[in-house]
């Protein structure tokens, strides 16, 4: 059943008071908006399926959109599900390099075979030598909505093709059907606690899931408002995003939105209104609880609460969110012995403490974790052993997943690390419950084994951070094991300096004296992040060990001829 999100498409929400009534507005590129009417978009939207039915689509057929954020992408989204076809949202070109963006693209569209692949002008050359990477014999067709207006059909087949970020791996589609598509909705706007005539705002991209499950389509389905830009935008000018919370009431970002607010405004968050922001859920990334405070601290006298943020925990083979914390209840924080962490043990927990309370965390504290709440109605989440046995709570293993939102698997049969089994969606991710509350601790495969413990990636990271005041972006560690030798390497975006014996400093006093340590210095764009912003671990390992990193400084013993990447 699609006729939830659909609807709208034949009957949107008009205005009451000559107003326009509600619509999506978007950022221009002069500092102002672009207001869009949902009865200006369905419209639309149903010319764009007028000429994609002429085109030959049918229902079922996938079609793809390489597009950023604007009328044209929101158009042929919608346009793609008035036809009945399943639409796949392929990011845009950004920072990478030409030949790895095709070569990434190219794979997605070779897994797609779309019927047909919607783009403008402008990326229309560079979305030619995508397809003809993929080997597909179609030329891109140029969006236009001057066509015929189509009556919105029934869909034939899944809803999306959601490709994951690919932060380990080639990404790979996961099939979001129209219930669960639904099912993950539902659970947002509940725990968001929607009401008639609120909006959102979001930066986020669209081939994201957060950006397009949490921050369009939750809002779209209510036919609320919604303020959208591009993420360069924002990376332009934070405080334009932050301004649309003096009307807007809900959005979803990384924790990396709030640390780069708070470093490119600083004390300037007080000039701001903020008074009608109520939820920003907050995950895709580990969670720094120093950060949103800092955030929330300077950001008071705007009218912001610490009562904002919503910690969540989600993935895409999840169609989004799997747990939410709920509004009006406190969040926990807790500092883990990340020193004695074993799969399957029980975690040693050293404090806890309330989130946003007067007792600052010192910065040379690690191991803080905040809870990401508890599932929604209908969902389970177990945490498991590695013969998918439960655990009791408070130890640590892998997060099981069940309920409705769980996606059908991947497409093309391709497979990964996070596997849909008979029994729920295995996710890979590491973490345990502790009171009822969820905390995840970061991805199995981003960890090495030292004297039996778990050593997670993240939490190398996180102890960087806290030594030598790296901003968290700017660094990246990399765990290596085979051989029967393990080893780390610290990427850092940043020139040597008496900051690499602290970060040496507190990696050992992490690992044990026989995991050998690199430190690899370079500038700008020596970590590789996927489009969501993750680093890209294996692709750096590869890049190291084949000498295909340009203008990067390696500092330290390790052998990386050797070894695999974890």
């Amino acid at each position: 059943m699609s006729s939830e999100l659909l609807a709208w498409l034949t009957e949107p929400a008009r205005a009451e008071s000559g107003d326009g009534g509600p619509g999506i507005h978007l950022a221009d590129d002069r500092g102002g908006w672009v207001f869009h009417p949902y009865t200006e978009l369905a419209a639309s939207a149903r010319r764009v399926a007028g000429s994609l039915a002429a085109l030959g689509v049918r229902p079922g057929d996938v079609v793809c959109v390489l597009l950023p954020t604007g009328l044209p992408c929101l158009s042929s989204l919608f346009g793609v599900w008035a036809a009945g076809a399943t639409v796949c949202l392929i990011p845009p070109p950004a920072f990478a390099a030409q030949a790895e963006y095709v070569e990434h693209a190219a794979g997605i569209v070779e897994q797609c075979a779309p019927a047909v692949t919607i783009t403008d002008e402008h990326l229309a050359p560079m979305t030619a030598q995508v397809l003809a990477a993929a080997g597909a014999d179609r030329e891109p067709w140029i969006w236009h909505d001057d066509g015929e207006e189509a009556v919105v059909r029934a869909s034939g087949g899944p809803a999306l093709l959601q490709f994951t970020s690919g932060s380990s791996s080639r990404p790979r589609g996961v099939r979001v059907a129209w219930a669960n598509l639904e099912a993950n909705i539902r659970l947002i706007l509940d725990r968001l606690g929607w009401r008639a005539g609120d909006a959102a705002a979001s930066w986020l991209p669209l081939h994201h899931d957060m950006g397009l499950i949490g921050c369009l389509l939750a809002p779209v389905s209510a036919q609320g408002d919604v303020w959208l830009m591009r993420p360069e935008q924002f990376i332009r000018d934070p405080a334009r995003w932050l301004r649309t919370f003096a009307v807007a009431a809900h959005t979803a970002a990384p924790p990396f939105a709030f640390a780069y607010a708070v470093r490119r405004l600083g004390e300037r968050l007080a000039d701001l209104d903020l008074s009608a922001w109520r939820n920003a859920i907050v995950g895709a990334e580990p969670i720094d609880p120093r950060v949103l405070e800092r955030f929330a601290e300077l950001a008071a006298p705007a009218g912001f609460s610490p009562g904002v943020y919503l910690p969540s925990y989600g993935l895409a083979e999840a169609t989004l969110a799997v747990t939410v914390h709920s509004p009006g209840t406190r969040v926990p924080t807790v500092r883990v012995d990340t020193g004695d962490l074993r799969f399957g043990h029980p975690v040693t927990i050293d404090a806890t403490r309330e989130f946003a309370s007067a007792e600052r965390i010192d910065d040379s504290e690690d191991g803080w974790v905040v809870g990401c709440g508890h599932p929604g109605d209908g969902v389970g989440v177990a945490i498991v052993d590695e013969e998918g046995k439960p655990l009791p709570d408070g130890h640590l293993g892998e997060i099981e997943v069940t309920g409705p939102s769980v996606a059908g698997g991947y497409h093309a049969g391709r497979t990964g690390s996070t596997r849909f089994t008979p029994d729920g969606l295995r996710t890979a991710d590491a973490g345990f419950f502790h009171q009822g509350e969820l905390f995840v601790l970061g991805r199995m495969g981003d960890s090495l084994k030292a004297h039996g413990r778990s050593v997670y990636m993240e939490d190398l990271e996180a102890k960087v951070v806290s030594a030598t005041g790296i901003a968290r972006e700017k660094c990246a560690v990399v765990g290596v094991g085979g051989g029967g030798e393990a080893s780390v390497t610290l990427f850092a975006e940043k020139a040597a300096g008496a900051w690499v014996e602290d970060a040496t400093r507190a990696l050992r006093g992490a690992l044990s004296d026989e995991v050998v340590i690199t430190v690899v210095v370079g500038g700008s764009g020596l970590i590789s992040r996927t489009s969501s912003g993750k680093p890209k671990r294996r692709h750096m390992w590869e890049q190291l060990r084949s000498g295909g990193l340009k203008n990067a400084r390696v500092l330290g013993p390790a052998d990386v001829t050797t070894g695999r990447p974890v």
